[in-house]
């Protein structure tokens, strides 16, 4: 099972930023609550009906979006 089983986005939820399916979560939500610290019980405390594989598919999903950029090197002036 990917991230596409759990993570959605709806032109009317959220204006189309990428939720946790059937919630009003913002995978960008879960992943500031990981980079401020927050353990998986944390979020899961916090978001009752919140699985471990929807943190897991926020993280895979992350992922994806970084994996597929193009980064171009600036040229630099001498």
């Amino acid at each position: 099972m990917g991230w596409e089983d759990r993570i959605e986005t709806k032109p009317d939820v959220l204006v189309g930023k990428p939720v946790i399916k059937g919630t009003r979560l913002a995978v960008e939500l879960i992943l500031d609550e990981l980079s401020w610290g927050w353990t998986y019980e944390d979020i899961l405390d916090s978001y009752p009906g919140l699985t471990r594989e929807d943190i897991l598919a926020c993280l895979a999903y992350a992922k994806d979006a970084v994996q597929s950029e193009h980064v171009y090197a600036a040229e630099v002036e001498a």
